[in-house]
């Protein structure tokens, strides 16, 4: 029972996430056309106004579905919000249920995002303020962060865990 119930506040954890995102992106006007739970082949769905809802195969992760040349062209500021949009509703949701299981299982989503691992929404605002730094796209630049990065978050995570064990 105890693992079914973490198994719907996660799902529900990452709904939150991936609204976050679908909000912010509203607010900047980039258009969404998909907010998915799960990867890999779509098992149903329904559509809301321009959105496609879907559950799919893979109970791992989740994702909108962005228009990635809309979002480039917003502000830097418009689009470190998107990325953001999802982490900062996460946050909101875990203080809103504070002492509760989903509080520390959305907590826990959020500051797993902010991690600049890859195509994680740390490492995207990442990209986005190297890019806005460079004044231009650099794909050497861009794997050197992206491999630091993810060295930077195992070391986060094994001191972490060191600190509670």
């Amino acid at each position: 029972m105890l693992i079914l119930t973490l198994a719907i506040y996660i799902a529900l954890a990452m709904i939150v996430h991936e609204v976050g995102h679908l909000i912010a992106a509203r607010r900047c006007n980039v258009t969404a056309s998909e907010l998915s739970l799960g990867l890999g082949p779509r098992l149903l769905g329904f559509r809301l106004s321009n959105v496609r809802f879907s559950l799919r195969v893979i109970p791992l992760g989740s994702f909108v579905r962005l228009d990635g040349d809309a979002l480039k062209d917003r502000s830097i500021q418009q689009q470190l919000f998107v990325h953001l949009g999802g982490i900062i509703l996460n946050i909101v949701a875990g203080l809103a249920t504070f002492g509760t299981i989903f509080s520390w299982i959305n907590l826990l989503v959020a500051a797993g995002n902010l991690l600049p691992l890859y195509q994680h929404d740390g490492w995207k605002c990442g990209v986005v303020i190297v890019r806005s730094l460079l004044q231009r796209k650099s794909q050497p630049i861009e794997w050197a962060f992206t491999f630091s990065g993810g060295f930077v978050s195992l070391v986060a995570v094994w001191a972490i865990i060191r600190l509670f064990t």
